[in-house]
């Protein structure tokens, strides 16, 4: 009697497993291509953030390309970038380029976000598109008062200082959020290394 009942109660449990497991592949395919669209929107809205004056967005480098990933490694990059991007105005002149980038190194874990680099090599600014930072501290990462720090600039590479940016190629600390800080300039550091690999290769 308690042997049928334990076959019984693991054909149950079996059951419900395959229902629930056959449910989250139907919930999957459903919502796939919704979250993917807005996942690209979101980008596009990133990309023309920092490149406003832009008409049209070309891939040049699209990601996992592994050529551009082992550039980063020869140079002491661990970031990932995940697309390059031509800008170009309304009559087909590249502007500079906008890319996407994943720093690994947050205190929340992974920050994407878009860097533009005009075709000089000066910075056009950022735009945060996924983040997980403490709030009141890492998440001011998202704010302008921390973002506009990188407009402008027309350096090799930049660096974190805590007792104010007096230099051009400084970037100044959040106040509580080093750690963060360091990870959103480490992924532009990243994103000039891929700049100058696609200028390289024209």
């Amino acid at each position: 009697m308690k042997k049928n009942t334990i076959v019984q109660d693991t054909l149950i449990l079996t059951i419900i497993t395959l229902i629930a497991g056959f449910l989250l592949g139907v919930v999957y395919q459903v919502t796939k291509d919704p979250i993917a669209k807005q996942e690209e929107e979101a980008k596009t809205k990133a990309y023309q953030a920092v490149f406003s004056e832009a008409d049209s967005f070309e891939t040049v480098v699209e990601a996992e390309d592994e050529d551009l990933a082992a550039y980063l490694a020869e140079n002491g990059f661990t970031q990932t970038i995940n697309e390059v991007m031509t800008a170009k105005d309304a009559q087909g002149e590249v502007l500079g380029y906008a890319i996407n980038i994943t720093t690994p190194e947050g205190y929340g874990g992974d920050i994407t976000f878009s860097l533009g680099v005009k075709s000089d090599g000066t910075l056009n600014g950022i735009e945060i598109l996924s983040i997980g930072e403490t709030a009141g501290l890492g998440m001011n990462a998202t704010k302008d008062a921390f973002k506009n720090q990188f407009k402008d600039k027309n350096v090799e590479s930049l660096e974190v200082t805590k007792s104010g940016a007096a230099q051009d190629n400084q970037i100044d600390a959040l106040s509580g959020a080093t750690i963060t800080s360091k990870a959103v300039t480490g992924g532009v550091n990243a994103g000039l290394c891929a700049f100058r690999y696609v200028k390289e290769g024209e």
